[in-house]
């Protein structure tokens, strides 16, 4: 497998700015061939609340370090609820050491920021795992590998094969995405209620297969596209890090154009080559 990782924040805002966070495990360079399990942790800050930024990027870092020490996680059930449990946890003493560091520096939170953070933080979250399989897929294709994958909100997957989309997860229309996804909220401490709302899935890839990960933005305008094979061939224009600058200015093209609403976007790029 080869990974890819492009992150760019809306029109007009810094890559400090942006909501959009990932995190992939083992974190190889761009050309490294990932002949070992991996997993990925894509999240969406939700720009109405408080610290959306920090909460996407700990709780990316979290699933993906999660999936990769337990495979069971992305199969539902309790595996899942320990870890919305133990991902909620991590938010405390975050927050109380980001206080601390802004009473350091001479920028106390004001008393409306405490207001807003006592709402917490929210964002979606889609967390992959993907294994080789030494034997195979169980129809026989000798090169396979085996993925899970968990979604929460409306960030997506999609499965390439022969550069075609064959499954997207979770959403599967345009007319699904709307303005108030399921989200992961720092302080829901009903993790029950969060697993509820989870999706789980699996399947196989094979040689020559793709698995692209993307934020709501991107892949409503992948589903929305009246050429959805075109619209896959241009994606698939950018393949490395090298790219980011271009895969950049074509983003900002289709959003001058109207084709793709102006907020941050993540994709991850998996390709799959045969042994």
């Amino acid at each position: 497998m080869f990974i890819t990782q492009l992150v760019v924040p809306k029109q007009g805002s810094t890559e400090a700015e942006c909501e959009d966070a990932v995190t992939v495990l083992p974190g190889h360079p761009h050309d490294h061939m990932v002949l070992e399990p991996f997993s990925a942790g894509v999240c969406d800050g939700a720009t109405e609340s408080a610290l959306a930024k920090d909460w996407a990027r700990l709780l990316s870092r979290a699933a993906a370090e999660r999936a990769m020490r337990e495979p069971d996680l992305l199969a539902g059930g309790p595996a899942f609820a320990e870890f919305a449990s133990a991902a909620v946890e991590l938010w405390e003493p975050w927050l109380a050491r980001y206080t601390q560091e802004r009473h350091d520096e001479g920028r106390p939170l004001k008393w409306y920021e405490h207001t807003k953070l006592a709402e917490g933080a929210y964002a979606t979250l889609l967390a992959v795992r993907v294994d080789p399989e030494p034997g195979g897929t169980p129809g026989g294709t000798a090169s396979a590998w085996r993925w899970r994958a968990a979604a929460l909100g409306d960030s997506c997957l999609f499965h390439l094969r022969d550069k075609r989309l064959v499954r997207t997860f979770p959403v599967t229309a345009v007319e699904e995405f709307g303005t108030t996804p399921d989200l992961f909220g720092s302080r829901n401490h009903d993790v029950g209620l969060l697993a509820r709302r989870t999706g789980f899935t699996e399947g196989w890839s094979d040689a020559g297969d793709k698995l692209l990960l993307m934020t709501d933005a991107l892949a409503a305008w992948l589903l929305s596209a009246p050429d959805q094979d075109a619209a896959v061939r241009q994606l698939l224009e950018y393949a490395g890090p090298d790219d980011l600058g271009r895969f950049t200015n074509w983003l900002n093209d289709l959003r001058d154009r109207r084709h793709l609403r102006n907020d941050d976007v993540a994709f991850v790029r998996i390709d799959f080559e045969g042994r």
